[in-house]
């Protein structure tokens, strides 16, 4: 193969003030974590990567560096000496090897060091000259090309390159501190989860497990689902906080009346998140509500719902359609699990007509029903947390039993 370096920007980190040595070294560390196991040499600069591939396939390069937070895009480059004949016979080289039929073409040219002779115009006209003299497929169309030859003329070499991929973009993971992640195990939690990632939030995941109301293979989601996340997590791991629900989940269901179980379960789990979120250091709560989407995520519900905490809640994608979440959760590889036909315990037992408009007065007076603190302190001081990374081979189903009797017996 003839690009013998892929070249990676940054872009906004590279405009962070104060916080720039900050981010870069985060993204550099994240790149360089990713990338861990492949043959490669990562040469860092000021303002971009570059990945000396060594033979090493490129595909499995990129594909690796699409589950790095941010970076804006990467491009296969080829490397050559900062010399038109040098740049001429190299383009010839990198095209020959690329187009095989008759296309369209134009040259840009970026001279960022500007000791070189000629202006950026310039080397474009002596380049394209240099091509079609030599090339027998191409036309020059300035306009609407088929084709785009890229020349960078920098300080240290000339890179010459005719794609462009699209990065995550975003911050790198960490950067922003930590979040709990109330995780379903539906569609919208994870895709929430990795776009707070993209955000700078690195997540540790709080799932509501209600088993035996709820069958093992709703909590097996979950563990599959975080999996995938972890692609996109540091060391590729994620820490899930598995919460027993049970207990409390059978007090809702049998003291609050049936409109308002839903919204008083999200209070309950509102106040347990809180404490499971503060006992591991996060700053913040990530769900993944949408305006609307169901009775609990109308802004009446919000509002009466988050009456609960104080803690920041992050709703990545409360304006987000569901056509929107979907497509983002089949790019991160997550619907097939989220649409596994197993419920949770927000969708086990739906109430026929679920209250849109709580209000607050009523959830209090219903609350009073049960003493739900004593319930929640056990509950919180119960959790079961576990280190989940791409490779595990957790599987709760083999198991055949409750989450506290799996992880009692194991």
């Amino acid at each position: 193969m003839i690009y013998d370096q892929i070249l990676v920007r940054y872009g906004d980190l590279t405009l962070k003030g104060k916080n720039k040595k900050e981010f870069l070294q985060r993204v550099q560390s994240l790149t360089k974590n990713k990338l861990k196991g492949l043959n490669v040499e990562i040469i860092k600069t000021f303002d971009r990567i570059y990945i000396k591939l060594n033979d090493c396939d490129y595909k499995e390069v990129i594909k690796r560096l699409d589950r790095v937070s941010g970076l804006l895009s990467y491009s296969l480059v080829k490397k050559c000496e900062s010399n038109l004949d040098d740049i001429i016979t190299n383009a010839n080289l990198l095209l020959q090897d690329i187009v095989k039929e008759k296309v369209t073409f134009k040259v840009e040219s970026k001279r960022a060091d500007k000791k070189f002779p000629l202006t950026s115009q310039g080397i474009s006209k002596k380049v394209a000259a240099g091509v079609l003299k030599a090339q027998n497929n191409l036309k020059v169309d300035v306009h609407n090309p088929q084709l785009t030859l890229k020349v960078e003329l920098r300080s240290d070499a000339t890179y010459l390159y005719t794609n462009e991929y699209e990065g995550i973009g975003g911050f790198p993971v960490g950067v922003a501190g930590k979040g709990a992640l109330m995780l379903s195990g539906g569609i919208d939690s994870p895709v929430a989860g990795f776009l707070a990632m993209k955000q700078g939030i690195e997540i540790e995941c709080v799932h509501f497990e209600s088993t035996p109301l709820t069958p093992i293979e709703s909590a097996q989601k979950v563990v599959d689902l975080v999996k995938k996340m972890a692609w996109y997590a540091p060391n590729n791991k994620i820490k899930l906080h598995m919460v027993p629900f049970e207990e409390l989940h059978q007090q809702i269901l049998h003291h609050i009346p049936d409109s308002y179980k839903i919204t008083i379960m999200r209070r309950m789990m509102y106040r347990i998140c809180e404490q499971v979120a503060k006992r591991n250091n996060c700053l913040c709560m990530v769900n993944g509500e949408s305006v609307g989407q169901v009775a609990s995520q109308t802004l009446n519900s919000m509002f009466v719902i988050n009456e609960v905490t104080n803690m920041p809640i992050i709703r990545p994608l409360a304006t987000y359609d569901k056509n929107a979440i979907i497509k983002l959760s089949k790019k991160i590889d997550c619907f097939d699990i989220s649409i596994r036909p197993h419920q949770d315990c927000c969708t086990v037992y739906v109430p026929k007509n679920p209250v849109t408009k709580p209000t607050l007065d009523k959830c209090i007076a219903f609350e009073k029903n049960f003493d739900y603190e004593s319930l929640i302190t056990k509950t919180v001081d119960n959790v079961i947390t576990l280190d989940i990374d791409v490779d595990s081979d957790l599987d709760l189903t083999m198991m055949g039993f409750e989450i506290k009797e799996i992880f009692k017996n194991n």
